[in-house]
């Protein structure tokens, strides 16, 4: 993996929200990312359908969000190769680098494929959904094909991660339903985001994104992890959180739970 980063591509995230290391794998990485997550959702979608960390978005197969992707979160938790791949500490100080934080835990991890003929990914931050807020939580997306403009790569409005709330906005089937909370985005302009199979894209939690539909007959594969900084609290909200360990945390508590968010790199 290419996790050195030079202080142009920490300042590019830092200013605009996200940035795209191309070539982040070699043949041979992509080729074994591409084996360990086909696997691990094999297994995940042979598991019961009452796991809420199995994926969320299945349950109606004709739902809009159902043909948007095939979504599964913690591999890791069933697929040892898939662990070794997200609990990589060199992975953890490239992205506690870009947000220049002493430590990071992983929320969850997630698969996202988005199906031949998809539909679009309605524009959303990410960090307001979680059990914690932070400005400086990330999540970075591993293409594992190329994402292209024809088969839904995704799209940034550069920038907002610097005036977002915590607020959530939903992702909803209108494309700009962002646009009712934060009307002054509407004349910004989309900025894509196409990354060649291999290349990593590390976006803010705060940043406003989407991605296009899938105009093509094949699927546009991804593996992505999101990212807590240590030391991060719990606001109330449950999100993937299991029910009991939900229900044993008050407002206020620290996620250092490491069995829930294992702790992958700190200085």
């Amino acid at each position: 993996m290419k996790t050195e980063l030079t202080p142009e591509q920490i300042q590019t995230y830092r200013d605009q929200g996200y940035l795209i290391i191309a070539d982040f794998l070699t043949p041979q990485e992509l080729e074994h990312w591409r084996t360990t997550t086909e696997d691990a959702i094999r297994l995940r979608l042979a598991a019961s359908a009452t796991d809420a960390n199995i994926m969320n978005n299945q349950r109606d197969p004709d739902a809009f969000y159902a043909q948007v992707f095939t979504q599964c979160l913690r591999l890791a938790d069933i697929h040892p190769e898939m662990a070794e791949l997200m609990f990589d500490e060199d992975l953890g100080r490239l992205v506690g680098t870009l947000a220049g934080v002493d430590g990071i835990r992983i929320w969850h991890d997630q698969a996202l494929f988005k199906k031949p003929y998809g539909n679009f990914t309605g524009f959303h931050m990410d960090n307001p959904f979680w059990s914690f807020h932070s400005p400086d939580a990330l999540s970075i997306w591993i293409a594992l094909d190329d994402a292209t403009v024809e088969n839904g790569c995704l799209y940034y409005f550069p920038g907002t991660h610097k005036e977002a709330t915590f607020e959530s906005v939903g992702i909803e089937h209108n494309l700009g339903s962002i646009f009712k909370q934060y009307p002054q985005w509407r004349e910004r302009p989309a900025v894509a985001a196409p990354a060649k199979a291999g290349s990593a894209v590390i976006h803010n939690g705060l940043i406003a994104h989407g991605a296009g539909a899938n105009m093509t007959n094949k699927p546009r594969r991804a593996m992505t992890c999101a990212y807590m900084p240590d030391g991060s609290t719990f606001n109330g909200q449950q999100n993937i959180l299991p029910d009991a360990y939900f229900k044993s945390l008050k407002i206020g508590d620290v996620l250092n739970n490491n069995e829930q968010n294992r702790l992958i790199w700190h200085k």
